[in-house]
């Protein structure tokens, strides 16, 4: 600085390590002290804490890139739903031509399940980048729950012990969601326990009433606990270990739990943790429990309801139009397809004109370059206000998907599906429809 005779930026980042050991980043600059006769009598040195500044820009390059992420993961996942919704069709398709082979509807079945499992995944990026509603169905925690575990310690060395009552209350969730949080945990369990060792998970239906100090409103709820033997969590990590980005990991991301935390928010639920270091983790999740009885699991086949009427199809896959197609003259309708939604509302508005109204439109979500179902949806409504439409997406994050009929659809449907989902749906909106003569 004397050298200089002026300002002198020393250090731009420096670490500073104080007594007790927390650790700040500082920025000091050099300036010169001088006399009435402006010689230099001594140098002042100004240290700065830029810690606080450095973590928001950190954080604003993690936001920057998850949303990159983000935006990829959604073309990845509208493709590879598109891919897995030709192989799922065509699946469910050779389970009903296999009718009578044990063997092949055995290993059918086997593919299905794995289909399904792989559009669980592809959405698990987007649950959180994108946010979203949860798509909520009736369902079996005690089955969520176990495909899940079974699924993420498929050749591992730790093994699971459940308890899982039969009178367990049915639950109303996204059940992709839900098998990410059991699969985020439970991979988390197995890592905290490098040598093995047991994972304990139960489930039992508990009712809240005043004054039990959790976060959520009196009423019934499922309480989940998945306990570990693994290392534990320091006492000083565990307000942080749902927060974005935090992780003791090398190579973690931060965003398991944090992903997990937002699921079960978005189910008006709440999820917890307690740890002590060498004794292992507990953490515990409640979910609303559902008065709907429990679903009954039925055959794929048997389960398939046969209609008849007029659909129109609308997808820019056509790939996954021809299957779609196939399914729908399986099932015993007439079927017209078309690739994007402008050609749709022509053969709609041509149909009802030639007084050979459609009894039912299935329309994709997304085109991309052209008009999508929630443009297309728009214009059908003014042509007929009876209009019975079906949205179909592999975006089960869309606003459109947890709130269809707020846009104007009747039901929605999620990419990929089987023959079975699609049978069901049909059934649903037509029963209620005046088109259709019984």
């Amino acid at each position: 600085v004397m050298e200089a005779g002026g300002t002198v930026r020393l250090v731009q980042e420096a670490l500073l390590i104080s007594k007790d050991g927390s650790e700040r980043i500082i920025a000091h600059n050099g300036a010169p002290i001088r006399d009435n006769e402006n010689k230099i009598i001594g140098v002042v040195l100004v240290f700065r804490d830029i810690t606080t500044k450095k973590q928001l820009e950190q954080e604003r390059l993690k936001s920057q890139k998850l949303e990159s992420v983000g935006l990829l993961a959604g073309g990845i996942a509208h493709d590879f739903n598109n891919i897995l919704a030709v192989i799922l069709g065509n699946i469910s398709l050779a389970m009903i031509f296999s009718e009578g082979n044990s063997k092949a509807l055995a290993r059918l079945a086997e593919a299905e399940k794995a289909t399904i499992r792989a559009k669980d995944l592809t959405q698990q990026l987007l649950t959180f980048s994108k946010g979203g509603s949860p798509v909520k169905e009736t369902a079996s925690i005690s089955e969520i729950i176990q495909e899940s575990v079974n699924f993420t310690l498929s050749g591992s060395a730790v093994r699971c012990n459940f308890d899982l009552p039969e009178e367990l209350w049915t639950v109303e969730v996204d059940t992709g969601q839900i098998s990410q949080v059991i699969q985020n945990l439970i991979l988390n369990a197995e890592q905290a326990m490098p040598e093995g060792g047991i994972i304990y998970v139960s489930a039992e239906n508990i009712e809240l009433k005043k004054q039990h100090g959790l976060p959520l409103p009196t009423g019934k709820y499922i309480k989940i606990s998945i306990k570990d033997q693994g290392v534990g969590i320091p006492s000083e990590y565990l307000d942080k270990i749902f927060d974005p980005y935090f992780t003791t990991k090398k190579q973690g991301n931060g965003l398991g739990l944090a992903t997990a935390y937002s699921i079960i928010k978005k189910h008006n639920g709440h999820i917890y943790a307690e740890s002590e270091l060498g004794k292992g983790s507990t953490f515990y999740i409640y979910l609303p429990a559902s008065d709907r009885k429990r679903p009954v699991k039925t055959n794929a086949n048997d389960s398939i309801t046969r209609g008849e009427g007029r659909i129109l199809l609308m997808d820019d896959e056509e790939l996954v139009r021809e299957m779609s197609q196939q399914i729908l003259l399986e099932l015993g309708y007439e079927v017209t397809a078309v690739s994007d939604g402008k050609e749709a509302v022509q053969q709609y508005k041509e149909s009802l004109n030639n007084g050979q109204p459609f009894d039912a439109v299935i329309m994709d979500l997304t085109i991309p370059g052209g008009m999508g179902g929630q443009e297309a949806i728009k214009e059908l409504l003014k042509i007929d206000p009876d209009v019975i439409a079906i949205v179909a997406s592999g975006y089960s994050s869309d606003p459109v998907m947890s709130n269809f009929a707020a846009y104007g659809f009747s039901q929605c449907i999620r990419k990929p599906f089987t023959v079975k989902e699609l049978s069901e749906v049909l059934s649903s909106v037509l029963q209620t429809s005046p088109k259709v003569k019984t």
